[in-house]
């Protein structure tokens, strides 16, 4: 029987599996990755670029170059710290850190700067600027000029005067061209109706320009000699002739009727021999006149020492009553036995929730010596001077911080008694340690780790309590004789306030080094005592 063999089969060409088509990315592709938190974070970051661009103008058109870098760099920071994927803690630290150099940093510098100049009342500004002062300031109504009825024009943003001349005739003039006769004007009696090229400006807009007005100074005619006509009021003018002449190249000041010299003093002010000056002066250096003057001034001196002294009493005296109060409140109603605790808790809590500044408002009131209730209610009628005798209104500031400070100090109390672990105190007891002996070897030393930063932060607080200060006395009573508007009750900032703002003659310089001291101070005292806290650690 024959096998019939058959052939293997050919195998055919084997199907080609389809290319994959070339995938067609979506016009919307985009858009879906855009996620909403990177639209947030554009527009932010564009307001952000848009209010520095601002500030750069403007202070490039002032030519404060200084802040022009300082923006500069930090809109370039802003930009990369918050594009940038590598840059995630910058995107924490970066706004802390502006801040901090702009409020903090800035802030010391620029007042450790101005404590070493005469910055002031009639030194505020540049030489040129108290130049221009002096020959605007000087200047007199010359004897026997007409009173010229004026109207106020305006060629876009540039003011002018006008008036009308005893022939009939309209003369306009501005701050750089002296009066010309205008052709083509209208005038109705003495007041210009129309010129060309200007408008008349009614009273509305004369109200809201007064002082550009007032400012404005049209030379008569090209010879500078015979003065400049001004107006006070938009409608009544007068020739004004300078009483001093200034020399450029001598840097002088001469007066034109006594011909005293005036010469540029290292004080900042143009000074004659018999120590006449001209006002305003100029910002000057002054190295360190300014902290002398509280030392060696004796004027100033006497009341410079008696407020330190009180301020350093104040802020101690301050720590100590408002701890032993609310140490002494915490440990009373720490014990178990007290009932009605929490109700107690939430009372004496209620001054600490209510504002200070009001708070010293209504004391300052309740202290009145006349109308106040403690005189009148609590006293019957007495005549106390709580507030205006020196010791009284001493010890009234200490009774009210007392009241307004011991709340914080029992709720830090409350919080590190009841981190005492209570086995501790209790293996003191049975070792036989009185309740005296548990509460100074045992619950104070471990109270005041944890409190004594607090206390540090307490005395710095108070040793700056501006507000209180400010609120219930003002400083007051005040010194007699002193040159600078101060009080037995003033502290050492409030001193600063009222050196800078309250003296009559505005002081930055002296009130920046008085700023700079009580920095060291507290700084100092803030230094040595957290390393003197560390020897609490070791418990």
């Amino acid at each position: 029987m024959s096998t019939q063999q058959t052939e293997p089969a050919k195998a055919g060409p084997e199907p080609r599996t389809p290319a994959p088509e070339p995938r067609r990315r979506s016009v919307t592709s985009h858009a879906r990755d855009v996620k909403p938190g990177f639209v947030v974070k554009l527009v932010l970051v564009a307001l952000v670029d848009a209010l520095g661009l601002y500030g750069i103008l403007a202070a490039a058109a002032v030519q404060s170059w200084g802040i022009v870098v300082f923006l500069v760099l930090a809109l370039v920071a802003v930009n990369w710290v918050y594009f940038s994927r590598r840059m995630l803690p910058g995107k924490y630290l970066v706004p802390g850190l502006l801040f901090l150099l702009v409020y903090q940093l800035f802030v010391m510098a620029y007042t450790g700067y101005v404590s070493f100049t005469n910055y002031g009342d009639g030194h505020n500004s540049t030489k040129a600027d108290a130049i221009q002062a002096i020959q605007v300031q000087t200047e007199r109504r010359v004897e026997g000029s007409p009173t010229y009825p004026v109207t106020v024009l305006a060629r876009g943003d540039e003011l002018a005067l006008g008036i009308v001349d005893e022939d009939g005739h309209v003369r306009v003039g501005t701050s750089a061209e002296p009066l010309e006769t205008l052709d083509g004007a209208q005038a109705d009696g003495d007041r210009i109706t129309g010129a060309d090229g200007f408008e008349v400006l009614g009273l509305a807009q004369i109200a809201q320009r007064q002082g550009e007005i007032t400012e404005l100074r049209v030379p008569v005619s090209d010879d500078a000699s015979e003065g400049s006509l001004r107006t006070q009021d938009g409608s009544t003018g007068y020739v004004y002739t300078p009483s001093v002449a200034y020399d450029e190249a001598a840097d002088t000041f001469t007066d034109l009727e006594s011909g005293t010299v005036y010469t540029p003093s290292r004080y900042g002010t143009f000074t004659a021999e018999d120590g006449s000056r001209l006002t305003p002066g100029w910002r000057v250096g002054v190295g360190l006149e300014n902290y002398t003057a509280m030392f060696s001034d004796s004027r100033l001196s006497g009341p410079f020492f008696t407020i330190l002294a009180w301020t350093f009493a104040f802020a101690i005296l301050s720590v100590v009553t408002t701890f032993g109060l609310g140490l002494f409140l915490a440990i009373v109603f720490n014990d178990p036995r007290v009932r009605g605790r929490r109700f107690y808790r939430s009372l004496l809590i209620l001054p600490y929730a209510f504002p200070g500044f009001l708070a010293a408002l209504v004391w300052r009131g309740m202290l009145n010596p006349r109308f106040g209730f403690v005189n009148e209610v609590l006293l019957g009628g007495a005549d106390v001077p709580w507030l205006t005798d020196p010791w009284l209104a001493k010890l009234s500031i200490l009774l009210v911080n007392l009241w307004l400070g011991f709340p914080y100090m029992f709720l830090v109390c409350t919080g590190a008694l009841q981190a005492i672990p209570s086995d501790v105190i209790e293996s003191a007891r049975m070792d036989g340690a009185g309740a005296f002996r548990v509460f100074r070897s045992m619950t104070l030393p471990l109270l005041m780790i944890s409190v004594a930063p607090l206390l540090i932060s307490s005395f710095a607080f108070n040793f700056n309590n501006f507000t209180l200060i400010y609120m219930l006395t003002g400083g007051g009573p005040n010194f007699e004789s002193s040159p600078v508007l101060v009080g037995h009750t003033d502290i050492l900032i409030s001193m600063v306030y009222a050196v800078a703002f309250e003296s009559g003659v505005k002081q930055y310089g002296l009130a920046s080094a008085v700023s700079i001291l009580i920095f060291v101070i507290v700084g100092a005292i803030s230094y040595a005592a957290f390393r003197r806290t560390k020897t609490l650690e070791e418990l």
